[in-house]
């Protein structure tokens, strides 16, 4: 007989997928607590129980996604690439994964940026979720050839993070058919990232790329 705490992770995760079911099929907007305790066969005092808002899932669905990507993108990579193609893989099996939540996409970019958003990104609440993001990256860089110059290597996974949340943030407002202009993006932008590493072994560019690390290392602080 399953054990109390097994119901409720149980229900829990119904709610969730639930959830994200109808923000796919109706949209942010429409997806009320009490639609998704509706569709999940639960009473709406249950749903609250588990999760304060719907804002609350927005949570669930942003740690969902960088499960399926890191599902989706690691098979794809291959040792003695060049960091471009990698970076191409990456940022490419991502914007798969969102693709059936785009239209909720801006709604979810206002949540996140509410000063107060458990669901942002860059958030405590969120630490899990974002380093599993950046391991990510890291196996691309760990995995590319010619290596990264070793003064960046450690900091670049992080980097390459961040820079990812601005492509992600351009899918979110593109509205071309099939979302094609942040693919072109995403063609030319890994490139010239690779070729920007390699060059930061010279001393001009060095210092370039050093200077954005130590900005990146000041966000932890």
């Amino acid at each position: 007989m399953p054990t109390s705490t097994a119901k409720s992770e149980a229900t829990r995760e119904l709610l969730v997928s639930t959830a994200l079911r109808l923000f796919r099929e109706i949209g942010y907007e429409k997806t009320t607590m009490r639609a998704i305790a509706t569709a999940a066969s639960v009473s709406t005092g249950s749903a609250y129980y588990y999760f304060a808002s719907k804002d609350d899932l927005v949570h669930e669905l942003y740690r969902s996604l960088q499960e399926e990507h890191r599902t989706r993108a690691l098979p794809l990579l291959r040792e003695g690439q060049n960091l471009g193609e990698l970076l191409k893989i990456v940022l490419n099996t991502g914007i798969d994964v969102m693709g059936s939540y785009h239209d909720f996409g801006s709604n979810f970019i206002g949540i996140v940026i509410k000063p107060s958003a458990t669901t942002s990104p860059f958030g405590s609440e969120s630490a899990v979720a974002r380093a599993r993001a950046i391991s990510l990256f890291r196996q691309a860089v760990l995995m590319s050839r010619p290596q990264p110059p070793l003064a960046i290597r450690d900091d670049l996974p992080e980097l390459l993070w961040y820079a990812s949340m601005g492509v992600t943030l351009f899918w979110v407002y593109d509205s071309s058919p099939g979302q094609a202009r942040t693919r072109r993006l995403i063609d030319q932008a890994a490139p010239l990232m690779s070729k920007l590493v390699i060059l930061s072994r010279l001393p001009v560019v060095r210092k370039i790329v050093e200077d954005i690390v130590q900005l990146i290392r000041g966000t932890r602080q």
